[in-house]
This record gives structure tokens, C-alpha cells and sequence, in this order.
């Protein structure tokens, strides 16, 4: 099908920003075109830029975009969305005093929804998945990284992982699965970290790859949680099997998970409110992108926000993502998370909207076909009444979208769960 979108009041093709890679991001790379439009064949796009130079028809169906500012479909590259059971007991605990790792600690936080899931079907966990994504389509995300290790288990991991594949065929939206056994230890391996490391080597990564269920490996470097040797030991195991790796890193303390995410040469090191120094040396020479996650900071009553200034001035490429899960992230909102960046990351307004769409792409190794609007990429668009892009952020945790399109299927805002618009 070709389609006619115009006339757009504004359109951000982010022309500058691929052709910078995404680093050291301006105003003018935003690639911003006036009474523009977007011609669309199918799942692509076929043109972007000034209406008086659009192609001409016939189309196949005409979107009337007058007043609507376009930007490429959002994209949100670290979430945890395949889980039961929600955790709001534990954030009426913190709101009384109690900490994120004291609740761990206690039996709480990652290990409450390991119990909930080990004990869930995969119908159950297929269909709170796909709830979620399509939460996320109707704040504009058309591109998703969905993560398991809620079972931390062969069985409860690969089941996890099977509903992640379920509920991506259930989307327009582009969905990559990540496994993530090592994401905490679980409790029949507690004191044992080394044991369970050499479960998720010999038997969760084999049994991941031979049924094709991930396209990443992501590991928890932290303190009571992974080693950067265990790390190590798993990010090598994921790559033999062709599994790129992504690191959660330098959360609570430096303890060196950015340098491995540069060693091993990850797509992206994520969270890194601790990073040092050395850390942000690592990342921009071993160009690794790096993830911030402002939203769970705040919804961790946190004030200790990533060093976005100092990665940024350093020359690393700067992604944001919501972290969306039951304990520390509790949103799908990647809208907020713009305005998270802007107001308490201190980015300007042209860095934060490279950081959820080009730079999201880079982070899962797929910006030569999205997180842009130019000819070949996907056709993925959000579209915003709002004056120009710089009144996205400023709406703040509401959202101004209008239309957003995931692979060439168009969707009225905010109730992407009906049929597409024809």
C-alpha cells in the first residue's frame, strides 16, 4: 500500500544524527523539514521532507497531517514486560523508608516476581506481555527490547522467552527478546554464584540458542548479584552461540561493568548512576552505548540520576529507556522519560529525542533501519499536535500523540488495541 502523509507541520527526520552516529547531537542534526511529507510503500518509507517535493501519486490512502509534527516511532530499549503479580506492597515500603536492596534483601524485589512467574503458564505470561506492548504502542514506542529473568530456571527462562515471541507476533511493533538468566541469583543457589553461572553456561544459554529465542544476553554486574568475572564467563558463552551481549551496569557501585561491557564489546552498558571516570573512558573508546534509565531513579524515591553531562561531553552515544518492570520502573511512559532526561539529565531537548529513536536503534544494533524517517527505513512515525518537537518533552507524563505508525499499520492514539485505522 502507498500512503500520503501531509501536510505535517513538522517533520524530524534525524538526517544529522545518522550521519553522526548518533554523537555529539545538535538542534540543526534533528534534520527538521516545515510543511513536510512522508510517503510510505508499505512497511517503508519511500520519501521524507518538503511537500512541494514529494512524489506524485496515485496513493492508495491520503492522512490528512495538518498541524501534527512527525517524529520517527519511539523506541525503547530496556524493559522487563513478560511478569505476574505486581509489586506495589514493596513501594508502599519504600515510600515508608525502606530501601530497594533492603527489600531485596528480605526476600522482596526480583526474587518476589521470580516466584510469581516459576509458577505461571506461558498463556498467562503471553498475555500480561502483550497487555504491556500494547500500553507501550499507545504512547507512540513501536520498537521494544523485552528481557526474561523474572524464573531464573532452564524451564521458567525459556517459557518466559517463548511468551516474549508469542506477544511479539500479536504487534506491528518490532520486538527483540533478550535473555536474562543472570539477572539475579536465585534462592536454591544462594551463596553460590559461581554455581548458577555455570547453570545459565552449560545448560540456559545452549537451550536459549537451540530453540532461536533471544537476540541478545544481558548480565547484572553488581554487588550481591553477578561478578564482572561471572559476566565475563557468560557474556563469551552468549557470543559462541551468536547472542550479542548487553551489560546492566555500574547500578549502585563502579564496579567495573562498564569496562566489561567495552571489553566485550556490547551493544549497550545500561543504568551507570555509579560510573566512574574510567568507566565513561571505556565506553566512548570501545563505542559502546549507553542506556540511562532516569525513570527508576525517580520511582526509587533517587536523586543519584546517570551522568548523562559527562558521558555526552566525553563523546559516548547517550540512549534512554523506561527500565519498565514491577519493582524499580513501574511505567511504560517513554514520553516521561524525555522529560526525565531533559529536566533532571540535564540534555537538551535535540539529545533526548536522538536517545529514543536513532540512538535506542544503535543500542540494539538496528539503526540502519530504524529510529530514523528516510527511504528504506521502517515505517515507524509518531505524530504529535503539538506546535514543534520541542513541546513533545515539555508536556509532562501527559502525551500529545495523534497517529502513530508501526510498519506501515496505522493506529489511532491512545487505543492501539482497536483495529488498525484502514
Amino acid at each position: 500500500m502507498r500512503t500520503l502523509i501531509a501536510p505535517i507541520r513538522q517533520l524530524a527526520t534525524l538526517a544529522g544524527v545518522v550521519a553522526k552516529d548518533g554523537i555529539g547531537v545538535t538542534w540543526d542534526d534533528l534534520g527538521l523539514v516545515d510543511d513536510a511529507a512522508l510517503v510510505l510503500d508499505d512497511d517503508r518509507v519511500a520519501f521524507a521532507g518538503p511537500r512541494a517535493k514529494a512524489p506524485a501519486g496515485p496513493f492508495d490512502r491520503t492522512i490528512d497531517a495538518a498541524g501534527l509534527v512527525a517524529i520517527p516511532g519511539l523506541i525503547d530499549p530496556h524493559t522487563h514486560p513478560c511478569w505476574v503479580g505486581p509489586r506495589h506492597d514493596e513501594f508502599a515500603l519504600r515510600a515508608a523508608g525502606k530501601t530497594y536492596l533492603e527489600i531485596s534483601r528480605a526476600g522482596g524485589g526480583i526474587r518476589a516476581s521470580v516466584r510469581r512467574c516459576r509458577a505461571a503458564s506461558e498463556d498467562e505470561l503471553t498475555a500480561a506481555t502483550a497487555e504491556r506492548l500494547g500500553r507501550m504502542l499507545a504512547l507512540g514506542v513501536t520498537t521494544v527490547e523485552a528481557k526474561s529473568g523474572y524464573a531464573l530456571e532452564v524451564e521458567g527462562e525459556l517459557r518466559m522467552l517463548r511468551a516474549i515471541r508469542r506477544a511479539a507476533a500479536t504487534t506491528d511493533q518490532t520486538v527483540f527478546a533478550t535473555f536474562m538468566g543472570a539477572h539475579a541469583i536465585p534462592p536454591e543457589y544462594e551463596g553460590d554464584a559461581d554455581g548458577y553461572t555455570d547453570l545459565i553456561v552449560r545448560e540456559m544459554l545452549p537451550a536459549v540458542a537451540a530453540e532461536h529465542l533471544a537476540d541478545f544476553c544481558d548480565v547484572f554486574v553488581e554487588d550481591g548479584f553477578f561478578s564482572v568475572a561471572q559476566g565475563r564467563r557468560i557474556l563469551r558463552a552468549a557470543r559462541d552461540l551468536g547472542l550479542n551481549g548487553r551489560v546492566h551496569a555500574d547500578e549502585f557501585t563502579a564496579l567495573g561493568g562498564a569496562e566489561l561491557a567495552a571489553e566485550m564489546g556490547a551493544v549497550s552498558a545500561d543504568h551507570l548512576m555509579a560510573i566512574d571516570d574510567a568507566g565513561i573512558r571505556a565506553l566512548a573508546k570501545a563505542n559502546v552505548t549507553a542506556t540511562l534509565l532516569p525513570a527508576t531513579t525517580l520511582f526509587l524515591g533517587q536523586t543519584n540520576y546517570a551522568p548523562a553531562r559527562r558521558l555526552l561531553d566525553a563523546g559516548v552515544r547517550v540512549a534512554l529507556s523506561t527500565d519498565f518492570n514491577p519493582g524499580s520502573s513501574h511505567t511504560e511512559n517513554l514520553q516521561l522519560v524525555l522529560t526525565l532526561a531533559c529536566a533532571q539529565l540535564k540534555m537538551t531537548v535535540a539529545e533526548a529525542l536522538a536517545a529514543v529513536t536513532y540512538n535506542a536503534a544503535r543500542s540494539l544494533d538496528m539503526h540502519h533501519r530504524l529510529g530514523a524517517l528516510r527511504p528504506e527505513y521502517r515505517a515507524d512515525v509518531a505524530l504529535f499536535a503539538v506546535p514543534d518537537v520541542r513541546a513533545i518533552p515539555y508536556h509532562l507524563a501527559m502525551s500529545d500523540l495523534r497517529l502513530v505508525i508501526a510498519g506501515g499499520r496505522v493506529y489511532d492514539a491512545p487505543s492501539p488495541l482497536a483495529e488498525p485505522v484502514k
